[in-house]
Protein backbone atom coordinates (compact mmCIF):
# COMPACT_ATOMS: atom_id res chain seq x y z
CA UNK A 1 0.00 0.00 0.00
CA UNK A 2 1.43 3.31 -1.32
CA UNK A 3 0.72 6.38 1.01
CA UNK A 4 0.41 9.54 -0.99
CA UNK A 5 1.48 12.70 0.73
CA UNK A 6 -1.11 15.82 0.70
CA UNK A 7 0.45 18.72 -0.27
CA UNK A 8 -1.44 21.76 1.37
CA UNK A 9 -1.51 25.51 -0.05
CA UNK A 10 -1.24 28.32 1.62
CA UNK A 11 -4.80 30.54 1.87
CA UNK A 12 -3.88 33.58 -0.46
CA UNK A 13 -2.88 36.37 1.82
CA UNK A 14 -6.04 38.89 2.08
CA UNK A 15 -4.96 42.82 3.09
CA UNK A 16 -6.83 44.22 5.97
CA UNK A 17 -9.80 46.85 5.02
CA UNK A 18 -9.03 50.29 4.81
CA UNK A 19 -10.14 52.72 7.09
CA UNK A 20 -13.03 54.33 5.84
CA UNK A 21 -14.76 56.94 7.80
CA UNK A 22 -17.05 58.21 5.39
CA UNK A 23 -18.05 54.67 4.38
CA UNK A 24 -19.68 54.28 7.93
CA UNK A 25 -23.21 56.02 9.26
CA UNK A 26 -21.90 57.06 12.85
CA UNK A 27 -18.56 58.43 11.50
CA UNK A 28 -20.46 60.45 8.28
CA UNK A 29 -22.81 61.65 10.87
CA UNK A 30 -19.93 63.21 13.18
CA UNK A 31 -18.39 64.29 10.20
CA UNK A 32 -21.45 66.25 8.70
CA UNK A 33 -22.51 67.17 12.10
CA UNK A 34 -19.10 68.54 13.45
CA UNK A 35 -18.97 72.23 11.88
CA UNK A 36 -22.52 72.97 13.58
CA UNK A 37 -21.48 71.60 16.57
CA UNK A 38 -18.35 74.07 16.52
CA UNK A 39 -20.95 76.77 16.12
CA UNK A 40 -23.01 75.62 18.58
CA UNK A 41 -20.01 75.25 21.24
CA UNK A 42 -18.52 79.05 20.34
CA UNK A 43 -21.68 80.53 19.85
CA UNK A 44 -24.29 78.88 22.01
CA UNK A 45 -22.66 77.14 24.79
CA UNK A 46 -19.39 79.24 25.77
CA UNK A 47 -21.47 82.28 25.91
CA UNK A 48 -23.87 80.55 28.53
CA UNK A 49 -21.38 78.95 30.68
CA UNK A 50 -19.72 82.25 31.16
CA UNK A 51 -22.64 84.55 31.71
CA UNK A 52 -23.22 81.59 34.46
CA UNK A 53 -19.80 82.12 36.13
CA UNK A 54 -20.37 86.26 35.69
CA UNK A 55 -23.22 86.19 37.32
CA UNK A 56 -21.82 84.53 40.34
CA UNK A 57 -19.14 86.49 40.97
CA UNK A 58 -18.35 90.17 41.40
CA UNK A 59 -17.05 90.84 37.88
CA UNK A 60 -16.76 94.67 36.36
CA UNK A 61 -14.88 95.72 33.28
CA UNK A 62 -11.35 94.94 33.73
CA UNK A 63 -11.68 93.68 37.33
CA UNK A 64 -12.12 89.54 36.90
CA UNK A 65 -13.97 90.02 40.14
CA UNK A 66 -14.22 86.83 43.05
CA UNK A 67 -16.91 84.62 43.93
CA UNK A 68 -19.80 85.54 45.51
CA UNK A 69 -22.52 82.72 44.68
CA UNK A 70 -26.02 83.77 44.27
CA UNK A 71 -25.40 87.07 45.57
CA UNK A 72 -26.26 88.87 42.67
CA UNK A 73 -29.48 87.44 41.92
CA UNK A 74 -30.80 87.88 45.51
CA UNK A 75 -29.69 91.74 44.74
CA UNK A 76 -32.39 91.83 42.46
CA UNK A 77 -34.46 90.93 44.57
CA UNK A 78 -34.62 94.09 46.18
CA UNK A 79 -34.09 95.92 42.92
CA UNK A 80 -37.75 97.69 42.26
CA UNK A 81 -36.93 98.21 38.63
CA UNK A 82 -36.31 94.44 37.71
CA UNK A 83 -39.70 94.05 38.99
CA UNK A 84 -40.63 96.27 36.11
CA UNK A 85 -38.49 94.76 34.12
CA UNK A 86 -40.66 91.67 34.38
CA UNK A 87 -43.85 92.86 34.60
CA UNK A 88 -42.88 94.19 31.07
CA UNK A 89 -41.38 91.97 29.37
CA UNK A 90 -44.04 89.31 30.02
CA UNK A 91 -47.11 91.86 28.90
CA UNK A 92 -44.87 92.95 26.07
CA UNK A 93 -44.76 89.26 25.01
CA UNK A 94 -48.42 87.87 25.68
CA UNK A 95 -50.11 91.02 24.05
CA UNK A 96 -47.65 90.79 20.83
CA UNK A 97 -48.13 87.11 20.86
CA UNK A 98 -51.91 87.41 20.48
CA UNK A 99 -51.96 90.00 18.11
CA UNK A 100 -49.38 88.98 15.86
CA UNK A 101 -51.68 85.23 15.94
CA UNK A 102 -54.60 87.26 15.27
CA UNK A 103 -53.65 89.40 12.31
CA UNK A 104 -51.19 86.74 10.84
CA UNK A 105 -53.89 84.03 10.59
CA UNK A 106 -56.17 86.78 9.14
CA UNK A 107 -53.50 87.20 6.56
CA UNK A 108 -52.58 83.56 6.20
CA UNK A 109 -56.60 82.71 5.15
CA UNK A 110 -56.30 85.65 2.75
CA UNK A 111 -53.30 84.62 1.30
CA UNK A 112 -54.57 81.28 0.89
CA UNK A 113 -57.00 82.54 -1.86
CA UNK A 114 -56.87 82.47 -5.72
CA UNK A 115 -56.69 86.09 -7.31
CA UNK A 116 -54.30 87.82 -9.25
CA UNK A 117 -50.56 88.91 -8.48
CA UNK A 118 -50.97 86.15 -5.55
CA UNK A 119 -47.12 85.43 -5.52
CA UNK A 120 -46.24 89.37 -5.95
CA UNK A 121 -48.35 89.88 -3.00
CA UNK A 122 -46.97 86.92 -0.92
CA UNK A 123 -43.75 88.35 -1.28
CA UNK A 124 -44.85 91.90 -0.23
CA UNK A 125 -46.17 90.64 2.64
CA UNK A 126 -42.43 89.75 3.75
CA UNK A 127 -40.76 92.80 3.45
CA UNK A 128 -41.41 93.90 7.37
CA UNK A 129 -39.69 90.82 8.07
CA UNK A 130 -37.08 91.05 5.41
CA UNK A 131 -35.80 94.75 6.36
CA UNK A 132 -33.17 94.84 8.85
CA UNK A 133 -34.36 95.48 12.42
CA UNK A 134 -32.53 98.84 13.08
CA UNK A 135 -33.06 100.33 9.64
CA UNK A 136 -37.28 100.41 9.90
CA UNK A 137 -37.07 100.85 13.64
CA UNK A 138 -35.54 103.92 12.95
CA UNK A 139 -38.17 104.93 10.56
CA UNK A 140 -40.87 104.43 13.03
CA UNK A 141 -39.00 106.32 15.47
CA UNK A 142 -39.38 109.40 13.05
CA UNK A 143 -43.11 108.35 13.00
CA UNK A 144 -43.40 108.42 16.98
CA UNK A 145 -41.20 111.93 17.26
CA UNK A 146 -43.09 114.23 19.30
CA UNK A 147 -41.78 117.13 16.52
CA UNK A 148 -42.24 115.61 13.24
CA UNK A 149 -44.65 112.89 14.26
CA UNK A 150 -46.52 112.10 11.00
CA UNK A 151 -48.61 110.63 13.23
CA UNK A 152 -49.80 113.83 15.17
CA UNK A 153 -49.92 115.75 11.85
CA UNK A 154 -52.49 112.64 10.60
CA UNK A 155 -54.50 113.25 14.19
CA UNK A 156 -54.13 117.00 13.64
CA UNK A 157 -55.64 116.75 9.81
CA UNK A 158 -58.40 114.67 11.68
CA UNK A 159 -59.01 116.98 14.29
CA UNK A 160 -59.46 119.94 11.96
CA UNK A 161 -62.29 118.03 9.87
CA UNK A 162 -63.74 117.38 12.91
CA UNK A 163 -64.09 120.83 13.51
CA UNK A 164 -65.01 122.21 10.35
CA UNK A 165 -68.03 119.37 10.08
CA UNK A 166 -69.14 120.34 13.67
CA UNK A 167 -68.72 123.71 13.08
CA UNK A 168 -71.65 123.36 10.34
CA UNK A 169 -73.58 122.95 13.38
CA UNK A 170 -72.30 125.57 15.83
CA UNK A 171 -70.18 122.97 18.39
CA UNK A 172 -66.95 124.63 19.09
CA UNK A 173 -64.39 121.99 20.93
CA UNK A 174 -62.86 122.72 24.49
CA UNK A 175 -59.34 122.42 22.79
CA UNK A 176 -57.96 123.68 20.29
CA UNK A 177 -56.44 120.53 17.35
CA UNK A 178 -52.61 121.58 17.58
CA UNK A 179 -52.99 120.93 21.69
CA UNK A 180 -55.13 117.61 21.11
CA UNK A 181 -52.21 116.78 18.25
CA UNK A 182 -49.67 116.89 20.59
CA UNK A 183 -48.44 113.39 21.83
CA UNK A 184 -44.93 112.71 22.80
CA UNK A 185 -45.37 109.01 22.27
CA UNK A 186 -41.85 108.26 23.10
CA UNK A 187 -41.62 110.12 26.51
CA UNK A 188 -45.01 109.42 28.25
CA UNK A 189 -44.77 105.80 29.81
CA UNK A 190 -47.74 104.34 28.73
CA UNK A 191 -47.30 105.89 25.47
CA UNK A 192 -43.85 104.61 24.76
CA UNK A 193 -44.75 100.98 25.69
CA UNK A 194 -47.79 100.85 23.15
CA UNK A 195 -45.42 102.26 20.25
CA UNK A 196 -42.74 99.64 20.85
CA UNK A 197 -45.30 96.45 21.34
CA UNK A 198 -47.05 98.03 17.56
CA UNK A 199 -43.66 97.66 16.01
CA UNK A 200 -43.44 94.19 17.39
CA UNK A 201 -46.36 93.49 15.64
CA UNK A 202 -45.66 95.23 12.49
CA UNK A 203 -42.40 93.42 11.79
CA UNK A 204 -43.73 90.02 13.32
CA UNK A 205 -47.12 89.50 11.07
CA UNK A 206 -45.37 88.67 8.18
CA UNK A 207 -43.75 85.32 9.76
CA UNK A 208 -46.64 84.28 11.25
CA UNK A 209 -48.52 84.72 7.93
CA UNK A 210 -46.17 82.87 5.58
CA UNK A 211 -45.73 80.40 8.20
CA UNK A 212 -49.20 79.83 8.90
CA UNK A 213 -49.60 79.98 5.34
CA UNK A 214 -47.54 77.08 4.47
CA UNK A 215 -49.82 75.11 6.92
CA UNK A 216 -52.60 75.36 5.04
CA UNK A 217 -51.48 74.82 2.23
CA UNK A 218 -50.85 71.31 3.45
CA UNK A 219 -54.54 70.73 4.83
CA UNK A 220 -56.79 69.32 1.87
CA UNK A 221 -59.58 71.59 0.21
CA UNK A 222 -61.44 68.33 -0.44
CA UNK A 223 -62.23 68.14 3.55
CA UNK A 224 -63.68 72.03 3.43
CA UNK A 225 -65.71 71.51 0.21
CA UNK A 226 -67.00 68.17 1.69
CA UNK A 227 -68.06 69.70 4.75
CA UNK A 228 -69.57 72.63 2.39
CA UNK A 229 -71.88 70.23 0.78
CA UNK A 230 -73.32 68.71 4.30
CA UNK A 231 -74.18 72.36 4.89
CA UNK A 232 -70.91 73.97 6.88
CA UNK A 233 -71.07 77.55 7.01
CA UNK A 234 -67.12 79.01 6.44
CA UNK A 235 -66.82 79.76 10.62
CA UNK A 236 -67.73 76.09 11.33
CA UNK A 237 -65.49 75.05 8.41
CA UNK A 238 -62.50 76.85 9.83
CA UNK A 239 -63.66 76.43 13.64
CA UNK A 240 -63.95 72.60 13.29
CA UNK A 241 -61.65 71.41 10.53
CA UNK A 242 -59.39 74.29 9.62
CA UNK A 243 -58.26 75.23 13.52
CA UNK A 244 -57.60 71.66 14.52
CA UNK A 245 -55.48 70.87 11.32
CA UNK A 246 -53.67 73.95 11.67
CA UNK A 247 -53.11 73.94 15.45
CA UNK A 248 -49.97 71.94 16.01
CA UNK A 249 -48.02 74.06 13.14
CA UNK A 250 -49.63 77.28 14.95
CA UNK A 251 -47.97 76.16 18.26
CA UNK A 252 -44.75 75.80 17.11
CA UNK A 253 -45.14 79.51 15.37
CA UNK A 254 -46.09 80.62 18.54
CA UNK A 255 -43.12 79.15 20.46
CA UNK A 256 -40.81 80.40 17.89
CA UNK A 257 -42.43 83.80 18.61
CA UNK A 258 -42.15 84.16 22.31
CA UNK A 259 -38.86 82.97 22.46
CA UNK A 260 -37.42 85.49 20.25
CA UNK A 261 -40.42 88.58 21.34
CA UNK A 262 -38.77 87.17 25.11
CA UNK A 263 -35.39 88.32 24.25
CA UNK A 264 -36.28 91.01 22.18
CA UNK A 265 -33.69 93.86 22.32
CA UNK A 266 -33.10 95.56 18.89
CA UNK A 267 -36.76 97.37 18.77
CA UNK A 268 -36.68 98.96 22.60
CA UNK A 269 -33.04 100.34 22.25
CA UNK A 270 -33.14 101.64 19.15
CA UNK A 271 -36.78 103.35 19.86
CA UNK A 272 -36.88 104.05 23.63
CA UNK A 273 -33.56 102.70 25.49
CA UNK A 274 -35.68 101.32 28.14
CA UNK A 275 -36.71 104.55 28.99
CA UNK A 276 -38.46 106.80 29.58
CA UNK A 277 -37.67 106.64 33.41
CA UNK A 278 -36.91 102.62 32.46
CA UNK A 279 -40.59 102.04 31.65
CA UNK A 280 -39.92 100.13 28.59
CA UNK A 281 -36.93 98.20 30.15
CA UNK A 282 -36.84 94.31 29.06
CA UNK A 283 -34.57 91.42 30.67
CA UNK A 284 -32.21 91.88 27.49
CA UNK A 285 -32.53 95.96 27.25
CA UNK A 286 -32.09 95.85 31.13
CA UNK A 287 -29.37 93.61 31.28
CA UNK A 288 -27.16 95.88 28.63
CA UNK A 289 -27.86 98.51 30.90
CA UNK A 290 -26.06 96.92 33.92
CA UNK A 291 -23.33 95.15 32.04
CA UNK A 292 -22.27 97.51 29.65
CA UNK A 293 -23.23 100.79 30.35
CA UNK A 294 -22.16 100.94 34.14
CA UNK A 295 -19.87 98.03 33.87
CA UNK A 296 -21.43 95.94 36.18
CA UNK A 297 -20.98 92.54 33.88
CA UNK A 298 -22.15 90.19 37.18
CA UNK A 299 -25.24 92.19 37.18
CA UNK A 300 -25.90 92.31 33.59
CA UNK A 301 -25.48 88.60 33.39
CA UNK A 302 -27.79 87.78 36.48
CA UNK A 303 -30.15 89.85 34.81
CA UNK A 304 -29.54 87.80 31.86
CA UNK A 305 -30.05 84.77 33.15
CA UNK A 306 -32.96 85.66 35.55
CA UNK A 307 -35.27 85.44 32.45
CA UNK A 308 -34.01 81.45 31.75
CA UNK A 309 -35.84 80.03 34.01
CA UNK A 310 -39.69 82.20 33.27
CA UNK A 311 -38.53 80.99 29.41
CA UNK A 312 -37.58 77.61 29.94
CA UNK A 313 -41.61 77.15 31.76
CA UNK A 314 -42.98 78.64 28.99
CA UNK A 315 -41.23 76.33 26.59
CA UNK A 316 -42.00 73.61 28.02
CA UNK A 317 -45.61 74.37 28.65
CA UNK A 318 -45.70 74.67 25.07
CA UNK A 319 -43.43 71.64 23.90
CA UNK A 320 -46.08 69.19 26.54
CA UNK A 321 -49.43 71.05 24.76
CA UNK A 322 -47.84 70.56 21.32
CA UNK A 323 -47.23 67.03 22.24
CA UNK A 324 -50.57 66.59 23.49
CA UNK A 325 -52.15 68.03 20.45
CA UNK A 326 -50.05 65.90 18.27
CA UNK A 327 -51.37 62.82 20.00
CA UNK A 328 -54.65 63.33 19.44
Amino acid sequence: MVATAVQTVPAPHTPEPRWRPLENEGWLALVLLLPTLVLLGLFIAYPFVRGILLSVSSSRVGVPGEWVGFANFTRLLSDPIFYMVVRNTVWYTFITTIFKLALGLWLALLLNRNFRFKAFTRAFILLPFIIPTVLSTFAWKWMFDPTFSVLNWFIMKMCQWKVSFFGLFGIEPATSCVVQAQFNWLGDADLAMWAIIIVNIWRGVPFFAISLLAGLQTISPDLAEAAAIDGAKPLQRFWYITWPLLLPVTMVVVLFSVIQTFADFQIVYVMTGGGPANATHLFATYAYQMGVGTGLLSQGAAISLAMFPILFGIVIVQLLYIRRVETR
